[in-house]
């Protein structure tokens, strides 16, 4: 029976990561056809993997053997990757990608605001087009950062720095519209509803309010040593090695501009089995041709990327490669298209993977929920995984505008929980202190640490320390649960 990927998962669903069950009817599935434009490209000759490929190829496109396959083998027998298993892709952008750029813009004033301030409320949207940067949004804070020297300085640092390139850092336009935060939030922020309604007989923690209404969601899961879903970690890592060859000279043809995107294939029982398709998508400077971008992208980007240790072991024998599949791309960046901060909130989180309650992060200071409520979420999340309560899990909270304490808990397993849902939730509510005063102070987010996460996720990164990402409070989540 032919099954297509799922755009969300289900919820109702059950994803227990037990191996088993019999393989699907072996189906040869459609032949490939020689790359071209127009045309589907051919099976990936990438770098030799272990694990679940029947046959592998080395970059010669020459079959070789895999010790490991025979077990493999007999489980997948002739599958055909489109045709027997379910596929769900995620996308990543790189920081010279338009919106990126707004993301990184917002993010750079609010680590310079904490940096003079940590108390600052900071609110910041950035528009970029071809040749100007407009800023506007909302602050409160007791010191002063120049806006248009960290605009120009950060574009300089994506690479943005030469008017061949579409748009240059040193000469484009930058206004500025800053206000300050309402009284009225700021009083709710201040002031929480608990605190207005006790007489000033309350707990520090239940003093300050949440920044607005709203619903944050965290979510983690066994496909990945960081406990992401595998396509959007794929995704972010292509994208990172994108930037990264481009910026050591490795390949100094390439420009800021670039997107990539990973379609994954799962079994019957959500396990992650094989590499259906990689899209890359990357500026470059003129006369650059096709053949010579994915020579390169293969060799520098592709198979790095692939053969790296720690992802789990995948078929790529019907691994299918888009490069640049619209053609040449020279124009891009604001040039390109118009940017605004905000508009890549599925590529900050989990690549569509886990449900989003719709806020954006950057530009914001902590005391919005939106950004350190789903921090705090991804944190309750991991350590739900790492602790072993669950193989995959997904957390919500709730918050109402002035008031502390959350109004609001949800937890989600798929089916893949070791003990009962409602003990997992009892045992996140007594490890977890969910109010925002709490979450500041545990995850100590009046820092300026916001720059590196406005590209390449929020969520398991690999590259930097962010706090909400440590497993460190496994051992109080299973005594909480009584193991």
């Amino acid at each position: 029976m032919c099954r297509t990927g799922r755009s969300t998962p289900s919820p109702r669903r059950s994803s227990t990561r037990c191996r088993g069950g019999s393989p699907p009817e072996a189906d040869d599935g459609p032949s490939s056809s020689p790359s071209g434009k127009g045309r589907h490209p051919p099976p990936y000759p990438g770098p030799v993997r272990r694990g679940l490929n029947r046959l592998v190829y080395d970059s010669s496109g020459t079959q070789q053997t895999n010790p490991g396959a025979a077990q493999s083998s007999a489980r997948l027998g002739r599958l055909s990757v489109a045709h027997d298993l379910r596929l769900f892709s995620s996308e990543s952008v790189t920081e010279g990608h338009p919106d990126k750029i707004c993301d990184s813009i917002s993010d750079a004033i609010l680590d310079a605001m904490l940096e003079v301030d940590p108390d600052s409320r900071v609110a910041v949207e950035t528009v970029v087009t071809t040749g100007l940067v407009h800023v506007v949004g909302e602050v409160s804070t007791r010191g002063y950062v120049e806006i248009p020297r960290i605009v120009r300085r950060r574009l300089m640092e994506i690479g943005f720095d030469s008017s061949e390139k579409g748009f240059d850092g040193t000469t484009c336009g930058v206004s500025v519209s800053i206000g300050e935060q309402s009284p009225e939030i700021a009083d709710g922020v201040t002031e929480s509803l608990e605190s207005r309604s006790s007489g000033g007989d309350i707990e520090a923690d239940d003093r300050a309010g949440a920044g607005d209404q709203g619903l944050m969601f965290g979510y983690a899961v066994r496909e990945t040593p960081e406990l992401m879903p595998l396509p959007i970690a794929l995704a972010h890592r292509l994208a990172r090695r994108l930037t990264e060859v481009r910026k050591d000279g490795t390949l100094d043809y390439l420009r800021p501009d670039g997107k990539t995107q990973v379609t994954v294939g799962y079994d019957e029982n959500d396990i992650p089995v094989a590499l259906d398709t990689v899209v890359i998508s990357t500026q470059h400077n003129p006369g650059v041709t096709h053949e010579q971008l994915e020579t390169d992208l293969r060799r520098e980007v592709i198979d790095p990327v692939l053969a790296a240790e720690g992802l789990p072991d995948l078929d790529v024998t019907s691994l299918k490669l888009l490069i640049n599949p619209s053609g040449s791309f020279v124009v891009g960046g604001p040039m390109g298209d118009a940017g605004l901060t905000g508009r890549k909130i599925i590529v900050d989180t989990y690549g569509g993977m886990a449900r989003h309650g719709g806020g954006a992060f950057s530009g914001k200071d902590p005391s919005k929920v939106d950004r350190s409520a789903a921090y705090a979420m991804r944190w309750v999340a991991k350590n739900v995984v790492a602790a072993g309560l669950a193989e995959r899990v997904e957390v919500q909270v709730a918050y109402a505008i002035g008031r502390a304490n959350p109004v609001g808990l949800y937890v989600e397993t798929f089916g893949t929980g070791t003990v009962d849902r409602k003990v997992i939730e009892d045992a996140i509510r007594k490890v977890f202190d969910l109010r925002p005063a709490a979450i500041i102070r545990e995850l100590d987010l009046k820092r300026p640490i916001y720059g590196p996460t406005s590209a390449y996720g929020h969520f398991g990164r690999t590259d930097v320390d962010l706090p909400w990402e440590r497993v460190n409070r496994t051992a109080d989540l299973r005594a909480a649960a009584g193991l």
